[in-house]
This record gives structure tokens, C-alpha cells and sequence, in this order.
């Protein structure tokens, strides 16, 4: 005789491999998990608090101590709320670089092989890094902004000299610097994954960000005039000024043709993701 092979029933609910379907969700977990388990993350986002807060308040106190020495013309242009920010100008560096690591640090590690098997349609994963990326850094440098120009204005208000968040434009100006930093994060992850790098993606991203400013002050007047307000740097800053410069972009028109830059970048990704080996 030979034993009946009994074939149980899966349970009501619940499919062959369900467990182990990749989800949105689950690649969403995964990323986040990665991002918080790195050193780099830790200590990029601290040297980008630190940046915004700590610089904010030192440049604030150095404009107290020397604003008997001003001339009319430079206590005309001054700007509270520019001053109480100027650490989000530094705080690009870290948070681009952490950007970029954030790619770029998976093909550096051969990581990126084992990233890609488990979720093989690919784009999932670069949706989710650039999604928990850029949750993590608006709400952080958010708070920092917020914290650098409250602490800014309370040294300012010793010469009476600070302003408030009910002025017009402050209040676009202290969000924006949250927004501003995301994007440039957004544009590191972009170019990490396009170029698969960390050097090369840093260094791209600086010569945006930094390096062609430059390059293009040294144009003639007619042209820089011309040029200049549409780069993504000076695009994304307009949303950090309240005394509106009549040669650059409206803030919100600057801040959204910064986002299109960001994402030409995470185009440019994707479809290499898609038609490159790993």
C-alpha cells in the first residue's frame, strides 16, 4: 500500500509568496532602514543643522557688533531675514553631498546588485530613496530654518533690526530655506544615480550649484544680466530673498524651475537605471 498524500489547504487570505511580494511600502521601509543605519547620514545632517542654526546666530551677532560702522546705503539693503539664514548657503554642501551618497554609496559598495534583485523593476527604488530623502530633510532643515531666524532676530531685535514672520515675504523666505536644501538633496540623489560616482556626482553638483555662478560672472554684463537668473542656484535662492532683486526670478517662479532642474536629474536616472547593468 502506499500513503494518501494529503495536500492541505494555503489559509484564507493568504496567497503562495504573498509574504514576500515587493510592495511600495516595503521598498519604502527598506530605504528608510538604509538611510538611518548609515554614519554618513548622521553626521551630514548634523553638519547641516549645525550649518543653518550655529552660522545663522554668528553672522546675526557679527552685524550687531558692526552696525554702528555700516555706511546709510548697507543699513538700507539690509536684510533680517537673509542674515539669520546665511547658514543654509554652507548647509547645501553637506546635504547635496549626503545626496548624492545616498545613490552613489550602494555602486560604490556593490550593494546596489543585491538592491536591485530584491526589487527588479528597479524605479521602485529610486522613487523611494528620493521620497524618504526628501521627507527627512524638509522636516529637518525646516526646523532648523525656523530656529535659525527665530534665534537671528532675537539677536537683531538688541539694535532693533530684526523682523517677523508676519512681514510680507519672511515667511516664504524661513520655508524656503527647508524647500531649498530638499531640492538641492533631490539633485544629489539625481546625479549619485546617473553618474553612479560619489566623486564625480559631488563634484557635478558643486560645479552647478557653486562653479558656474562663477563662470558666468565672468561673462560680459549683457550676457550674466541675462543668464544668471535662470541657473538652478540663483533660481532656488529667490525663494530665501524678501527684498525682491528686479534682475532675478519671482521666489515661487525661481523655486519652481529649480524643481525643474531636480527633476530632469531624476529622469535622466531613471532611464539609465532602466538600460544600465548594475
Amino acid at each position: 500500500m502506499t500513503a494518501a498524500t494529503v495536500e492541505r489547504p494555503a489559509p484564507s487570505g493568504l496567497a503562495a509568496g504573498a509574504g514576500y511580494r515587493v510592495t511600495p511600502w516595503r521598498v519604502l521601509r527598506s530605504e528608510w532602514t538604509k538611510l538611518r543605519s548609515l554614519r554618513s547620514t548622521l553626521f551630514s545632517l548634523l553638519a547641516a543643522i549645525v550649518f543653518v542654526v550655529a552660522l545663522g546666530c554668528l553672522i546675526s551677532w557679527a552685524r550687531v557688533q558692526h552696525w554702528d560702522q555700516e555706511s546709510p546705503l548697507e543699513r538700507l539693503r539690509f536684510d533680517p531675514t537673509g542674515v539669520s539664514l546665511s547658514g543654509v548657503f554652507l548647509a547645501q554642501l553637506a546635504i547635496g553631498v549626503l545626496g548624492v551618497l545616498t545613490f552613489s554609496g550602494e555602486y560604490g559598495t556593490g550593494m546596489i546588485r543585491a538592491t536591485l534583485t530584491a526589487v527588479p523593476h528597479r524605479l521602485p527604488v529610486l522613487w523611494a530613496k528620493a521620497v524618504v530623502f526628501a521627507a527627512v530633510t524638509f522636516v529637518l532643515m525646516t526646523i532648523s530654518s525656523f530656529t535659525a531666524f527665530l534665534l537671528g532676530q532675537g539677536v537683531l531685535s538688541s539694535r532693533h533690526i530684526d523682523t517677523t514672520l508676519g512681514h510680507p515675504g519672511v515667511l516664504t523666505a524661513v520655508l524656503g530655506g527647508g524647500l531649498y536644501l530638499t531640492v538641492v538633496g533631490l539633485l544629489g540623489v539625481g546625479l549619485g544615480a546617473l553618474i553612479r560616482s560619489t566623486a564625480g556626482g559631488i563634484a557635478t553638483l558643486f560645479g552647478i550649484l557653486l562653479v558656474l555662478p562663477l563662470i558666468v560672472h565672468f561673462l560680459p554684463s549683457n550676457w550674466s544680466d541675462n543668464i544668471d537668473p535662470y541657473l538652478p542656484s540663483s533660481a532656488g535662492q529667490a525663494i530665501l530673498s524678501v527684498v525682491h532683486d528686479p534682475t532675478s526670478m519671482a521666489p515661487w517662479n525661481g523655486f519652481a524651475l529649480f524643481c525643474g532642474y531636480a527633476a530632469v536629474a531624476l529622469a535622466g536616472a531613471a532611464v539609465a537605471l532602466r538600460r544600465r547593468d548594475a
